[in-house]
């Protein structure tokens, strides 16, 4: 072999190092936020009752929120299915879904079944799937769906020259009619979101149903996926009707839209903002808790202020024991601080929501891990309404009914070998 030939081949060894190197980098990288800094005499951030509070949310996560709307709380695919589907079954002019995760069986054939009879009565129907998520979902369902004229689009396709953003994935779930009325949640098209989310293969999932000017910034997110995704950007009144605009409701609300950038993201503010502004209760649900270092000194730093802070998440019934393992392997640390912790037992939990002090509150697909901070777009609704509030904490205290607190001395007393576990499991953290 040549010398020239020789040098040749290490430069390429030394090309394919770097880029495996800049790809492993991408597909893990975290979020830079450590702590919040309060200036001023107070020193301490507005509480969430302050008017300069939402203020501040909008500048840091570019969540506006205004009154005017009307929200409702939905749980599980019992309650939430029925109302899509008369929402759809009414639309006159458009139907705009997103999905993140969609598999064949009954709950894809009933949404298939829906649009396409609106747009077979020419109601302008466009879904976008992302390919990751939905990658089980049949070529002829999605055939199906074109042959009656829904416009159909695949986001984020895995590509050669994309390898470096595969790991960015769009977790949004949306549904909006005529540009008036929003769904958004943790709900996906798979049978496992059917039923009441306490019987054996039947998840626990909490979804909202909203309609007011919020809806118009779901819209404004869908616009931005099919962008991506087609190259089309719509506007005009056709998607976003003035009516939109109008006040029908008396709940200040907001749409949370975060996606990956460079540096700190805004999913990331948000939740900081968040914890460190609660004054007395901070009530969290969430599938898929992994709080790294920073976010669960956070988290102490609120129980050691008297702040209430409980976590309700799965425990044995989950989806995914790598994610599981990876939350137990923080529980000694927060327990320790004075954050109580819960594992719901009958089914495994999916929702996404955390009520603050009984007024603001959250409701979406952002999951408390790395994943949905630093690499997914997610979406929520975010109110300031003690009403609401209210159903919300009532129904974290009734899911709580349904679950096991962790206590530290017990836990300290699992075998060995579910240490172990925990320990792998943690080094996978960031991408779980």
């Amino acid at each position: 072999m040549t010398v020239l030939k020789r040098v040749g081949l290490g430069l390429l060894a030394v090309v394919i190092i770097l880029f495996a190197l800049i790809g492993l980098l991408a597909a893990t990288r975290g979020t830079p936020v450590h702590s919040v800094v309060v200036g001023g005499e107070s020193g301490a951030p507005p509480a969430v009752g302050d008017p300069l509070y939402a203020r501040t949310i909008e500048l840091h996560s570019k969540t506006h929120v205004e009154g005017g709307n009307r929200v409702e709380i939905l749980r599980n695919g019992n309650e939430t299915y029925p109302r899509i589907w008369k929402d759809i079954a009414a639309a006159t002019q458009t139907v705009t879904a997103q999905m993140y995760y969609a598999m064949p069986g009954a709950l894809a054939d009933s949404l298939a079944t829906h649009l396409m009879a609106r747009s077979r009565a020419g109601v302008r129907v466009m879904l976008i799937l992302d390919a990751f998520g939905a990658s089980s979902i049949e070529d002829e369902w999605i055939e199906s769906l074109r042959a009656a004229g829904v416009k159909v689009q695949w986001l984020r396709r895995l590509r050669w020259y994309s390898l470096d953003r595969a790991g960015n994935r769009s977790h949004v779930r949306a549904v909006v009619v005529d540009g008036k009325v929003g769904f958004t949640g943790g709900f996906g098209i798979a049978d496992k979101w059917l039923g009441d989310g306490q019987t054996p293969d039947e998840w626990r999932d909490t979804n909202v149903r909203f309609e007011g000017p919020a809806v118009t910034q779901l819209q404004a997110a869908f616009a931005d996926a099919w962008a991506e995704a087609s190259g089309e950007l719509l506007t005009g009144d056709l998607f976003f009707p003035r009516a939109a605009f109008d006040s029908v409701g008396p709940t200040i609300a907001g749409l949370l839209h975060t996606a990956p950038t460079l540096g700190s993201t805004t999913a990331e503010r948000f939740l900081a903002l968040s914890i460190v502004s609660a004054r007395k209760t901070l009530y969290i649900t969430n599938s898929y808790f992994v709080p790294d270092d920073d976010f669960r000194g956070m988290l102490i730093d609120a129980a050691k202020r008297g702040v209430d802070v409980r976590v309700l998440t799965a425990g044995d019934q989950t989806d995914v024991m790598t994610t599981t393992y990876a939350s137990r392997a923080r529980y000694e640390e927060l327990l320790t601080g004075g954050v109580r912790i819960y594992e719901y037992k009958p089914v495994m939990i999916h929702a996404k929501t955390f009520v603050v002090d009984g007024l603001w509150s959250s409701v979406g697909t952002l999951n408390f891990d790395n994943r949905s901070l630093a690499l997914n777009n997610e979406s929520n609704l975010v109110s300031i309404d003690a009403t609401l509030a209210a159903t919300m904490t009532s129904m974290y205290f009734d899911d709580l009914s349904r679950a096991t607190e962790i206590k530290l001395v017990q836990f300290r007393q699992r075998p060995s070998r579910e240490k172990l576990y925990e320990w792998g499991a943690n080094l996978l953290s960031r991408i779980l």
